[in-house]
């Protein structure tokens, strides 16, 4: 507990550190109010002059009641819009230099023209009239017209008028000059890719340059400021601390100077999003909801609420990390630490997108992604801590503490009577043989092997294999043979081998399994269950035997392994890739009696098998339901690192992503099933079984919102592409937990696989690109097998034994094998999808790099969403990659055949014929069957 309390409190240090190391203070002048003037416009949060949404009267007291605590001025902008503002201004002891809004539309220029004139001469609280705002700018009028409706106005009112310009167009046009009694100039540098530390510098220089060049005019500045949140411009970075900083420096020296002047602007207006981008909204002294932005007095943070911020993510990663410290609390220091980190991490991105919403004003668009997101957040975060509690746990040797020993399996031990059940269906018949053969030899006394031949239509393909039973009793003393049309069993010394053939059977392969069942003699204690394409050794079953014993015990794995040719880039690739599940995650699993019973080379209690009722037949992935309804009913599952046989592997990519696919809709068929189970806790699984299945299922889920976003990307970039107006690019803070999911798969799962499976970098980053490439696969299973009922089970195709050469197999195994190589199109088929996401991907990034240069207003946002493109795109060009590799998954039958494993082991058991290892791995990154 007092390494807990260490950790805990180290962490919570460390983290308000990096809080406040995060935003670091400036000093600024302090200022006093008032300030001269505040430009104003009086929409509060959802209204805007473009939906015709204006404030009401008790709105614009309110809002006048306010401002009139920091100054005794106002500038508008209309004289139209809200013709009430005037007699509001003088009852609250405000002043109104009042706006006439020229925009081109002469009707509506002339209404603007005689309604500002008429309220000049109606009311006192107006001491100034500027007609147009930046006319000249935007090219909304022509030189002459504004010339002619300033010199209206001035032979109309009593007040001065003045138009607005920034300074450059004072320069460019003196004669302007000439038409107004005050120059209103505009002055802000975050518009002209100024860097703050000389931005007040040179507004003022631009300032001189105006009053030198008119030094028998007054000048009056207009608009002067600095936007709190936005994109950055250039050199020019928008935030608070930017704001407050130029605000008070700017304030202070007009102090000195006597300048007449109107900050930009009184009030936050997130409307102005539409026409400015979202830096529009944010050039307030006060936000959208009337709090003050910044202090007057002393240093200025970067982030003024930064201590908050920080309270609340460390108390969000203590409500995740303490449950978790103290269900673990033997860990040592490394692991509580790695835990901690990612805790803290995950806290922190919480609060930057809980508060994303209070600090910005986001529109529709920036909502509808934050509603979307959240979701999406909540499994990255769920699947980063448990990856991180994976690694934790596995990484230190100290970490496992039920891994089965050499010592416990070196026992000596009953040998109870043990059934072996083989569904096939399709199965080269050669194949198949080379799997009874090795059954046959395995060193265990009594055997009572039953194959269920089920829906194979070629007698090519199952007449060899039956035929092949049938002469064993020649050549095996003591056999006897029991022959019929599609069935034949034969006895011999120890030996019961029964084939059957069988058409139109139903429920996949699970309907084959409960047939098996239904011929196979209560007496027997255990069932072992093997894949058809599968070479026992012979010493598996007298490697676990000692576990066979326990009667709480319902099922014992080993692991699933591949021998395959080591000159085929594919195979290593896809092999690597399923060796971190069975090195890395079905230890951690282990750890809390929640591992995954994955169909073969796995042995099942038989007295457990029927109380459960037997193999589901609706589910594609019948063992792993199977294994977890036999949990629920407490019983307890023993995981063997110990390679105790070897398959083959898909035969190239496309029988790759069948597989995984089927995998992943059975996996969903599971989750649907038993949701009350794993979501509410009915049925039997304690809460670390739960906590396993859902948590292996998170990166599966993961991919499939990977696919929604990218789809989602796609379209929306190209809406912001073809109409700029009318989408904007999302919040670059919405990438920030996206970095942190990324970066915790991109550290912790190479150092799992370096570390516990005992492959090296380049074979790391090949199994990391085939599970990439699976990605696609694997959100289209998702998705059918949450929200599609009907599914199909599908034969994977295998790489063909290097054993098989065409000399050697029988007629059926040839024709059998005749589909298995598959060229370049078809491999471009399989992928086309991918193909088309990557394309589609890729242009819209490639467009985003075209348009940068026209729009460098955007730049961050556009470089921040190139790189989600980018990186949305990578899966799928994985999946190209792997495909290519396919290419040449055909083995050379020159090359050796091996089985190849993990380096990493602490214990050492092997026959002299078929060296194995014993593995004290751990878990994994993306392992096959269960966690994707």
């Amino acid at each position: 507990m007092m390494r807990i309390i260490l950790v805990i409190a180290i962490s919570a240090l460390v983290h308000t550190g990096l809080w406040r190391l995060a935003s670091p203070s400036i000093e600024a002048p302090d200022i006093t109010l008032p300030v001269s003037g505040l430009a104003f416009n009086a929409y509060q949060r959802w209204q805007s002059p473009m939906q015709n949404t204006p404030p009401s009267r008790e709105e614009l007291q309110g809002d006048l009641a306010l401002l009139s605590s920091v100054t005794t001025r106002l500038r508008t902008y209309s004289a139209l819009e809200l013709p009430q503002l005037p007699a509001l201004a003088e009852q609250a002891g405000l002043r109104i230099t009042l706006g006439a809004w020229i925009d081109g539309q002469a009707d509506r220029d002339r209404r603007e023209l005689q309604a500002a004139i008429q309220a000049a001469n109606q009311y006192g609280s107006i001491e100034r009239l500027i007609i147009g705002n930046e006319t000249q700018l935007h090219g909304n009028l022509s030189p002459a017209r504004l010339k002619a409706m300033l010199d209206q106005a001035r032979r109309s009112v009593k007040v001065p008028v003045s138009t607005a310009e920034p300074w450059h167009i004072w320069l460019s046009q003196p004669d302007l000059a000439r038409h107004v009694d005050v120059i209103t100039v505009h002055l802000l540098p975050y518009w002209e890719n100024i860097p703050l530390d000389i931005a007040l510098d040179v507004a003022m220089e631009r300032l001189a340059q105006v009053q030198s060049r008119f030094p028998g005019k007054p000048v009056m500045i207009g608009e002067i400021g600095w936007p709190s949140q936005g994109a950055s411009r250039g050199a020019a970075s928008a935030s608070p601390q930017a704001q407050a900083f130029f605000v008070r420096s700017f304030v202070s020296r007009a102090s000195r100077m006597q300048l007449d002047y109107f900050l930009m602007e009184a009030i936050d207006q997130p409307w102005k999003q539409a026409q400015e981008g979202p830096v529009g909204a944010y050039w307030g002294w006060f936000d959208a909801y009337r709090h003050a932005k910044f202090d007057l007095h002393g240093p200025i943070a970067r982030d003024a609420d930064w201590m908050g911020k920080a309270m609340v993510a460390v108390t969000l990663s203590l409500i995740m990390l303490l449950p978790i410290l103290i269900a673990f609390r033997h860990f040592t220091a490394g692991p509580m630490a790695a835990l901690a980190i990612a805790a803290n991490a995950v806290g922190a991105a919480a609060v930057l997108l809980l508060t994303l919403a209070m600090e910005r004003y986001l529109d529709g668009t920036d909502i509808l992604v934050w509603v979307l997101l959240t979701p999406a957040f909540l499994i990255m975060g769920f699947t980063v801590m448990s990856q991180t509690l994976e690694f934790a746990e596995v990484f230190w040797p100290a970490g496992l503490r039920h891994r089965i020993s050499p010592q416990a399996l070196s026992r000596v031990a009953p040998t109870p009577r043990v059934g072996i059940h083989l569904a096939c269906r399709n199965e080269p018949p050669d194949m198949l043989i080379e799997t009874i053969d090795s059954l046959l030899a395995l060193d265990w006394p009594e055997l009572d092997i039953c194959i269920i031949d089920n829906n194979t239509g070629d007698p090519a393909l199952w007449r060899p294999v039956f035929e092949h039973i049938a002469a064993l009793s020649q050549t095996i003393p003591q056999a006897h043979l029991r022959r019929g049309d599609t069935e034949v069993e034969f006895r011999g010394p120890g030996r019961r081998l029964l084939f059957v053939h069988v058409e139109h059977l139903q429920g996949f392969k699970a309907g084959a399994l409960n047939l098996a069942l239904e011929r196979t003699d209560p007496d027997v204690c255990w069932l072992a269950v093997i894949d058809a394409d599968y070479r026992v050794h012979r010493d598996w079953l007298r490697t676990v035997a000692p576990l066979l014993n326990d009667a709480g015990t319902v099922i014992v794995q080993s692991p699933q392994a591949h021998r395959l040719n080591r000159a085929s880039l594919f195979g290593r690739m896809a092999h690597w890739e399923y060796e971190g599940f069975f090195r890395i995650g079905m230890h951690h699993r282990h750890e809390r009696n929640a591992i995954v019973q994955h169909g073969t080379m796995t042995l099942i209690r038989q007295s457990a098998l029927r109380e459960a009722g037997g193999w589901n037949t609706s589910c594609i992935c019948e063992d792993t339901e199977l294994g977890l309804r036999l949990l629920a009913a407490g019983g307890t599952a023993i995981y063997v690192d110990h390679v105790s046989g070897t398959g083959l592997l898909p035969a190239d990519s496309i029988a790759y992503a069948r597989q995984r696919h089927r995998w992943v809709r059975g996996g969903m068929q599971i989750f649907r099933g038993h949701a009350g189970k794993l979501l509410l806790g009915r049925g039997g699984l304690n809460r670390w079984q739960r906590y396993h299945f859902l948590a292996g299922w998170c990166p599966w889920w993961g991919d499939a919102l990977h696919l929604c976003f990218s789809l989602a990307a796609i379209v929306w970039s190209l809406l912001v592409l073809l109409a700029p107006g009318a989408t904007s690019l999302p919040l670059s803070q919405f990438v920030y937990p996206l970095g942190i999911f990324l970066i915790t798969r991109l550290v912790l799962g190479p150092l799992l696989y370096l570390r516990r499976v005992g492959c090296g970098p380049a074979d790391v980053a090949a199994s990391a690109i085939a599970g990439m490439g699976l990605s696609h696969t694997i959100a289209k299973g998702v998705l059918s097998g949450l929200f599609t009922r009907h599914a199909t089970f599908e034969i994977t195709r295998r790489m063909p034994s290097a054993t098989s050469t065409p000399d050697s197999m029988s007629d059926g195994g040839k024709k059998a094998r005749e589909s298995d190589h598959r060229g370049l199109l078809a491999h471009l088929v399989s992928v086309r999808e991918e193909l088309a996401l990557l394309m589609g991907l890729a242009l819209c990034a490639t467009g985003f790099m075209i348009v940068l240069d026209n729009r460098r207003d955007e730049a961050h946002a556009i470089i921040v969403w190139t790189i989600i493109l980018i990186m949305q795109a990578l899966p799928y060009l994985a999946s190209l990659i792997l495909a290519g590799a396919s290419l040449t998954a055909q083995p050379r039958q020159t090359t050796q055949e091996t089985p190849l494993q993990g380096a990493a082991h602490t214990g050492h058991l092997a026959s002299p014929a078929e060296p194995t290892q014993l593995h004290s791995s751990a878990a994994g990154s993306r392992h096959p069957r269960h966690q994707g």
